[in-house]
């Protein structure tokens, strides 16, 4: 995937410099304008990345000890309702009732990335084996040592999959974010659908894609560089 992601990029710029580009394509594709828009979309990615897993796994962790069982299917049907909603329609929302910007659409991410994380955080805790559990409270451990030296090791494989996924899920959104004025590569989109300039499409479309696969590759190698030996 990193090499795809290496040649898309590469045929995005050799397509722009032989292509006979008009003023309005031309300044669109500016150097410094697409770095702009790589820049402030991978910025939304990381922001909402980080709040959304500083808000899900802890909250994950939480709603899968037993005294939180009754609250675990509502706070789950919220999860789920986020991302059920178009995030298009999350981002509008947000936008009627608090304006717009950067920080609106982080939110908007943010809601419609929890479900993955705050799933997968649950299930991978629920699904360590009791025995394991039994032995290390046989072993003399209070319950927050299994937690933290037990259950979350056996469960990290299974959360950071989830976290993998709202990542790619917030690369592709983000694209999005051009509508409540946050920038990004969806920039380049929606100028290139408004002006019919297929030049600025195209560009705004490859470098999304590129983006996307690099981030699912550095994803996977840090997923493995973090799972447990033996896991």
């Amino acid at each position: 995937m990193p090499a795809t992601a290496v040649l898309l990029v590469v045929g995005t710029l050799i397509y722009i410099s032989s292509a006979g580009l008009d003023t309005i394509e031309a300044r669109a594709l500016a150097p410094d304008v697409i770095l702009e828009k790589v820049y402030q979309h991978v910025l939304l990615v990381v922001i909402s990345t980080v709040t959304v897993v500083a808000i899900g796994v802890p909250l994950g962790i939480l709603l899968s000890r037993p005294w939180a069982k009754y609250f675990r299917a509502p706070v789950l049907g919220v999860a789920n309702a986020g991302q059920a909603i178009p995030s298009i329609g999350i981002l509008v929302l947000l936008a009627l009732l608090f304006g717009v910007g950067f920080n609106m659409a982080v939110i908007a991410l943010v809601i419609y990335a929890l479900l993955p994380i705050l799933r997968n955080t649950i299930v991978g805790l629920q699904q360590v084996s009791p025995f394991i559990i039994d032995a290390a409270k046989g072993m003399g451990m209070n319950a927050r040592r299994i937690l933290f030296t037990v259950e979350v090791p056996l469960a990290v494989p299974v959360m950071l999959a989830g976290i993998r996924v709202s990542l790619i899920l917030n690369v592709g959104v983000a694209t999005l974010a051009t509508y409540t004025n946050a920038g990004g590569l969806g920039d380049l989109i929606e100028r290139g659908i408004v002006f019919y300039r297929m030049p600025i499409l195209l560009t705004g479309c490859l470098l999304t894609i590129a983006l996307a696969l690099l981030v699912d590759s550095l994803a996977g190698f840090i997923e493995n560089r973090l799972r447990p030996k033996g896991v």
